[in-house]
């Protein structure tokens, strides 16, 4: 569950450097790729971007062949005025600098177009608050990445029953979307098994799973299939979105936010998803003791997560010292993180309860 899509979203990720920068040499085994951005602070997972973030396209769990996303958004645009004097017969520089405006004008405008429809019709928007226009430091850099003929599959016929785009034009229902579960929001599931797993070993509780990267939205849909979980679902888009605009106070019975981007440059740190600002906006929808569990194997973002959660006066730690608490039971042992713990780095758990 950490922070790459880091999948699509709205505004273009302001601010220098790119994931490869900013991956350490020995990076933390993040396993979400969702994160969302936080007002001027980064914010995510969902559905968040950097090293690690996600697992490369190899180890991800793919049972069968993949497919090449055809999307012709993703194609490169042949400049309109070169077509167009290919048709005509005569040479681009004949063709009148006022033409040649309006026509390239138009070829951005069609890519535009094409970037925002969905990969997959019914499935999940490529940008589903794209009227928000907003410009905001993230968390996490979407980008788009190779779906298996099984996870296309599970996004066509899944999609429309369990899936839903974070579009901030209206306030879920979670009684009606869950059948009266009480609901826990999980930000940034990569490719979604350690989910799958807590949907699984926990019927009782409905997991709202957001993240932004395909793949690991058709994968953990596919994997809750098999397993016969209908406590899931798949939300698709930013999660500041998501919790500002689109839930009601007091709705929520939990948070978990599992190996989130840490953005190990000092300068990248302001893109991480544990913040003051990010706390302000989840408090408000959690219902009195509602625990916010993150985990991380990055120590130095584990003590900012530590120093942050401990300053904010809506939360408490549940741990005796006031440090770290032990792996709770639930929270599977993932692959990402198994490959951190191959690497000497230490995993700590926090859980605070919301008063």
């Amino acid at each position: 569950m950490s922070e790459q899509p880091l999948n699509p979203t709205t505004a273009p990720a302001p601010d220098s450097g790119t994931a490869d920068e900013a991956t350490p040499a020995d990076p933390p085994a993040t396993g979400s790729v969702t994160g969302a951005p936080v007002g001027d602070t980064p914010a995510t997972d969902v559905h968040t971007a950097g090293p690690g973030a996600e697992a490369p396209a190899a180890e991800a769990p793919v049972t069968d062949a993949p497919v090449t996303d055809t999307h012709a958004a993703d194609a490169p645009v042949a400049d309109s005025a070169t077509v167009h004097a290919s048709a005509t017969g005569s040479t681009a520089a004949d063709v009148p600098a006022d033409e040649a405006a309006a026509l390239r004008a138009a070829s951005f405008e069609r890519a535009r177009r094409m970037r925002q429809e969905p990969r997959f019709p019914g499935g999940p928007a490529a940008d589903p608050a794209g009227s928000h226009h907003e410009r905001r430091i993230r968390s996490f850099q979407p980008r788009r990445s190779r779906v298996t003929t099984g996870q296309q599959e599970a996004l066509e016929r899944l999609w429309p029953k369990w899936g839903l785009d974070i579009d901030g034009k209206r306030v879920l229902d979670l009684d009606q979307l869950f059948d009266g579960l009480p609901v826990v929001l999980e930000i940034g599931f990569g490719m979604g098994e350690a989910t799958a797993q807590m949907a699984a070993d926990d019927p009782g509780t409905g997991i709202l799973a957001v993240d932004v990267h395909t793949p690991g939205q058709g994968n953990l849909l596919g994997l809750a299939d098999r397993a016969g979980s209908t406590n899931v679902r798949v939300a698709n888009g930013d999660a500041v979105i998501l919790l500002r605009e689109m839930l009601a106070p007091e709705t929520l019975d939990g948070l978990r936010v599992y190996f989130p981007d840490p953005w190990p440059k000092a300068r990248h740190h302001k893109r991480r998803l544990i913040q003051p600002e990010f706390l302000d906006l989840v408090a408000p929808v959690l219902k009195p003791g509602a625990i916010v569990h993150c985990a991380t194997d990055w120590e130095p973002y584990a003590e900012q997560m530590l120093e942050v959660l401990t300053a904010h006066p809506r939360f408490e730690n549940t741990a005796a010292d006031g440090r770290y608490a032990p792996r709770p039971a639930f929270r599977p042992l993932t692959r990402f993180e198994g490959q951190g713990l191959d690497k000497g780095h230490v995993v700590h758990d926090l859980l605070f309860a919301r008063v």
